[in-house]
Parts: structure tokens; sequence; C-alpha cells
């Protein structure tokens, strides 16, 4: 059995405590259940079902921690996994950085949870599957995807009273279409809680429309464009600078966020007036789980407001040593933007680069966030207000901290899931100036 209800994980959670003779005792269960179906060259070549459920146990004796992880719950079972972390504690030195259990909290209520998406069986991953290759074989075109669905619950319970528990699911699809000599290639990726708000006959049109029109792409020379990136094409270099925001980090020297002569730059304005990005657990679209792994609360937090910096992640120990209020670390990040699609942004532009996605970023400077990485799956050059033709694809050198700050026009915020960060972001297509790309690629 992989997912527990209330009832049964406070039961559990519950004798863990008790078991621990320490002077502190937290205990986590994790559970879930993920199907999935791979398909490549137009066939399935995987399709599997996988569950487990993990226990993790952390006791303290004084500032000696120790930690413990099992997939049995038998009460033998509990009692050697809290007895292994009683021993690793007693063994470990002193953490200096010590902070003791969290009390008591209060969480706000977040709609993580789909009947529908816990509903989906083998034969609807199935179905995904052929509505992505019949379009692409009758195309003469080649698909390539994953589709994966999930139903996961979270319960967390500690020796000071406090108690958790949530239920959440999700949908992540991604596919490629190539025309057979490989010379197109069409991407589209979406990602939902709701498995009802998706659609592979639709979704998969997008790829086969981009690999279809991305055929014989043109060479262009490398330089600064005015550029047009997609949703996805955003989120990973935003996942990439979110890293930055780490209060410690500014405070020590380490991040962009550094402020000259010392400590950190909340409260300074830092980007274009129209950026504005918070977070909130329960935003009806891009919901998560409301507390984080030290079982903080997750509240609405402002980040940047009208390009200002709101906001800096400080962990329980650097809150304590700097007189602070430690919250929940964001799981989601909300872009506000207007109501104009990607194409809204291409009719509006006299010359540019419309790019479908960013892939293979590396930070290639910390204190600047600069980043290399290359366009992909579909990259197309924009005059006078229309796609003429598509181009090859560039490497770019740029820092989200500059795009941030070229922004001509903000569209209308999509849900994208970011690999590069594991957050859940509403980001909105955007309009920018000067991008600058550095080299060609060949690669389609």
């Amino acid at each position: 059995m992989s997912i527990f209800t209330e009832e049964q994980a406070k039961a559990i959670l519950t004798k863990v405590v008790k078991l621990s003779k320490a002077n502190e005792c937290t205990a986590q269960l994790e559970g879930w259940i993920e199907g999935n179906v791979r398909y490549a060259l137009n066939s399935v070549s995987t399709s599997a079902i996988v569950s487990d459920c993990e226990l993790t146990v952390k006791v303290a004796f004084g500032k000696r921690v120790g930690t413990a992880m099992i997939n049995e719950f038998d009460d033998e079972s509990l009692v050697k996994a809290v007895r292994r972390a009683e021993d690793l504690a007693k063994l470990a030195p002193e953490n200096p950085e010590f902070v003791p259990a969290i009390g008591k909290q209060k969480y706000v209520q977040s709609a993580t949870y789909s009947e529908k998406t816990a509903a989906i069986t083998p034969e609807y991953r199935a179905q995904v599957a052929a509505d992505c290759i019949m379009p692409s074989k009758a195309g003469k075109l080649v698909a390539a995807g994953f589709f994966t669905d999930g139903q996961r619950f979270f319960a967390t319970a500690n020796s000071n009273g406090n108690f958790a528990y949530q239920t959440s699911t999700d949908v992540d699809f991604t596919c490629t279409v190539r025309t057979d000599d490989g010379t197109g290639s069409g991407w589209v990726a979406r990602n939902v809680i709701d498995v009802a708000q998706f659609d592979a006959k639709r979704e998969i049109r997008t790829a086969i429309d981009k690999a279809k029109a991305s055929v014989d792409a043109k060479a262009l020379e490398p330089g600064k464009y005015t550029v047009i990136l997609e949703p996805a094409a955003t989120a990973g270099l935003m996942g990439f600078m979110m890293r930055g925001f780490d209060a410690r980090e500014a405070d020590e020297g380490r991040s962009f966020l550094t402020k000259k002569g010392g400590g950190n730059r909340i409260g300074e304005k830092v980007f274009d007036e129209r950026v504005t990005l918070y977070a909130d657990p329960a935003d009806p679209i891009a919901a998560v789980v409301p507390w984080d792994d030290d079982g903080l609360p997750r509240e609405r937090t402002p980040i940047i407001t009208k390009g200002k910096i709101d906001y800096l992640h400080y962990s329980r120990y650097w809150a304590k040593l700097k007189g602070k209020k430690a919250v929940g670390q964001p799981r989601n990040l909300i872009m506000i933007g207007g109501d104009k699609s990607t194409m809204d942004l291409v009719k509006s532009t006299k010359k540019g680069v419309l790019v479908t996605r960013t892939w293979y970023i590396r930070m290639v400077d910390p204190q600047t966030v600069l980043l290399t990485g290359l366009t992909r799956d579909g990259t197309f050059y924009v005059e006078n207000g229309e796609i003429k033709y598509p181009i090859k694809n560039f490497r770019f050198n740029e820092s989200p901290i500059i795009m941030l700050n070229n922004i001509e026009e903000i569209g209308k915020p999509e849900r994208v899931s970011s690999n590069e960060s594991n957050y859940i972001m509403m980001i909105p297509p955007l309009k920018i100036r000067d991008f600058t790309f550095t080299s060609l690629s060949d690669a389609v």
C-alpha cells in the first residue's frame, strides 16, 4: 500500500514519535503511485506503474542529529528505524547550526488533488500515446514523448505536537515531433493538476505545426536581437535566477543580491518596474503543498514588486541569527502579466526572433547570473508582425537580470513546470530587447 489515508498516516507517525527516547523526534511519511508511458520513433517503448512509501525519522539529542529511512511499517520495523536514528545521533558531532523542531503550525488550504487524475488508467495513457503517434505518422513525421501521472500523499508529525497531511496529483507531458529527414523539429509540454484540463489531440498539434514550419532553417548572424520568449523558454532562466534569492548567500557575498559594502538588497529596485513575482501555495492554477521540508507554513509571499526585491529566503538558523521571521520556502512562482498571447507579441514585433524553448542551460557567473544555453525545437525569424521563416538554433549568453530590465511587452501567464528549479511557475511570454546570441548551433 502506497497511499495512506490521513487517519492511517497519523497513526503511524504518532507511534513513531512515541517510540523515540531522544530529546525530540520528527517523522515524515511520503507515498506515491506514478504511471507513465514513453514512446519514440512512433512506437510505444515502455509503460509502467511505480509505487512506494517512505518513512523518514529524524531525532536529536541536544545538537546531535540522526536520520533513518525505511519503507516497512510493521511495529518491529518502526522500532528498528527509530533506534537506528537514535544510534546515529549519538555518534554524530554536534551541529553548530542546529534549530529545534517547529511547534504546532497552521497551514492554508491548497487544492493540490484531482480525483480524475488519480483515476487515470493504463488505457488512458495508451490513448495519449496513440493521439500523438497517429497524426504524426499521417503527416510523415516522427513523434517521441513521455506522459506521466501521479498521486502522492505527504504527512509529518513531531514531538512538539505538529501534524499535517496533504494529497496531491499531477500530470506531466512532453512531446517532440520531427520530420522524417530530421531537418524540422517541434515541441510541446503541459503540466496540470487535473487531467480534465489536458487534451493530447490539441497539444500535439503545436508540436506538429512547429516541426513542419521549422524545415529548411536559414542561418542568421549571431548578435543582439529582440526576442519573443514562450513561457517554457523563460522558465528555465527564471529557475536559475531564483537560486540567488537566499538571504545567507546574499549576506555572505555569494549572490547577485549581495549589497555593495555588505548585507543584501531587500528593498532595492533591481528589475523593470513591470516585473512583479510572488509565491502563493493556494493559487488556484499552481497550488502546492502548504509547507516546506522543515514543516514551515508556506504563505502568499511577495518576492519582487514592481521591480523591487521584497523577499529572500531565510533558513530557520539564519533567521534566528539575523532576527528575522522564517517562512516556508516557496514551491511555486507566479509572475503578473497581461492578456496577450505569444502570437500577439509576434504581431507587434517589427524584427525579432521567436524562441520555443531554451535548453542545456548552464551557469557561467553566479554573481551576475550569466547563463549560457541553446534554443531548440522551433526558432523563427519575425518581421513586420509575421513569422517569416525558420532559423538555425543559437547559443545564447544572457543574464535573466539583464533580460528582466529589457522588457518590451508581457503576455498572459501560463502554467509551466521547471525541471531546472523544481518550481511550478505561472510565467507569461515575454518580448525582450537586446537578447544576446553568441553563435549558431546546427542541432535542430
